[in-house]
């Protein structure tokens, strides 16, 4: 951890591994179709993007090197642990791994960096088409837009839970008895993880059962939240596949239904379902370690302050004392006005044109253009921008 080997060649190899990430792009129908959606909502923020190749190449191995080791301090150090082990066991590998690392500080340093901003509005960019040739017909869509992080913070800098913590004295359908619960839950820092994840599979089973069953304009639909821990926003995305003929039709549909619950409004047997849902999902994956330390992730850092205990051993009750209008909560906080959503839609078949890779020559040579696809290593083999 602190005395890596860093070597010339190894580090030639990583740049020429991100540069075929990237030109890939232009093979991929969701890919394409995802980097533009990306580019378009998150204004070509570069933490977010495949490096283009003019990125690689002003990259040096120093630079690389400090911006990685930079983050490596014990004052940012959280450790979690799960599985079967004695204390003695889990004693001896501390000393082994963490024992000799020497005390630095840069915490407040490594929590720095510049606000990450959506797209104010950008004329002909919030509604895009990718056009791939290819022998075989298909199509495919997203449709994005802005929402909360996990713990009720937004881009616009406010904090949810210094509005939200009024509505429960406000809400007079509550019975007397249900009160106190209530006032619990919305004040809970789970709240809006809690609420965000039941609408996000109401929304999910209405798509599923209007779009692909009822009107039969998609194959596949889905919706998804990505909500982070640290960075405060976050976004959500529908994806959509569908043929040619039917993709614009089945785009449109989508957003009756993501704007549609107030006119058609939750009932108890949907939200019963998501419940059901999601502890079943608990339940099952509790077994798995890798789960727990998901769970424990953040517990310790100072980065997410709201986290606490209660995080956890709170989390089925949460679930089962969510109401309709904790879920509605949620809801307002989506921004699916005309303004503020994102859509690109990807057409693949034999008359499409060229512009994917057309597009992706003029982005190698513009600084201001970057080839944004979902975030992380290894995301070229991720078709969504939702991970």
């Amino acid at each position: 951890m602190q005395h890596s080997v860093w070597l010339d060649d190894a580090f030639d190899r990583a740049k020429q591994l991100y540069l075929s990430y990237y030109r890939s792009i232009p093979k991929s129908l969701e890919r394409s179709t995802a980097h533009k959606l990306m580019l378009a909502m998150l204004n070509g923020d570069e933490r977010f993007v495949e490096p283009t190749p003019h990125s690689l190449q002003n990259l040096t191995l120093e630079s690389v090197r400090a911006a990685v080791m930079d983050q490596f301090v014990s004052d940012n150090m959280e450790v979690s642990m799960v599985g079967d082990f004695s204390e003695e066991d889990i004693e001896s590998c501390i000393l082994d791994y963490l024992g000799t690392v020497k005390p630095t500080k840069g915490f407040e340093k490594a929590q720095q960096y510049s606000p990450i901003l959506f797209s104010a509005s950008p004329f002909g960019l919030q509604h895009q088409q990718v056009f791939l040739k290819d022998t075989d017909e298909r199509a495919c869509a997203y449709i994005a837009g802005p929402a909360p992080n996990r713990w009720g913070f937004t881009f616009e800098g406010n904090d949810l839970f210094e509005s939200v913590g009024n509505l429960s004295s406000n809400d007079h359908e509550l019975e007397q008895g249900n009160t106190k619960l209530q006032e619990r839950l919305r004040n809970h820092p789970l709240f809006f993880a809690i609420a965000m994840g039941l609408l996000a599979e109401i929304i999910n089973s209405r798509l599923f059962t209007t779009v692909r069953d009822s009107l039969g304009l998609t194959y596949d639909v889905s919706f998804e939240l990505n909500l982070f821990d640290r960075l405060r926003l976050g976004w959500y995305v529908i994806s959509v596949t569908s043929t040619p003929g039917k993709v614009h039709k089945a785009v449109d549909a989508c957003k009756n239904v993501l704007r549609g619950l107030h006119s058609n409004r939750i009932v108890p047997r949907e939200l019963d379902r998501a419940r059901r849902t999601l502890l079943m999902r608990h339940e099952a994956e509790i077994k798995s370690n890798a789960y727990w330390l998901g769970l424990l992730s953040h517990l310790q850092s100072p980065s997410v302050p709201r986290k606490d205990i209660s995080c956890i051993k709170d989390l089925t009750l949460l679930y089962e004392t969510a109401t309709i209008e904790d879920i509605y909560v949620a809801y307002e906080q989506l921004k699916i006005d005309e303004n503020s959503l994102y859509s690109c839609i990807g057409i693949a078949g034999a008359q499409a044109g060229e512009d994917v890779s057309a597009s992706l020559e003029v982005e190698e040579t513009d600084e201001g253009l970057q080839g944004v696809v979902p975030m992380g290593r290894g995301s070229s083999t991720v078709t969504r921008p939702t991970t």
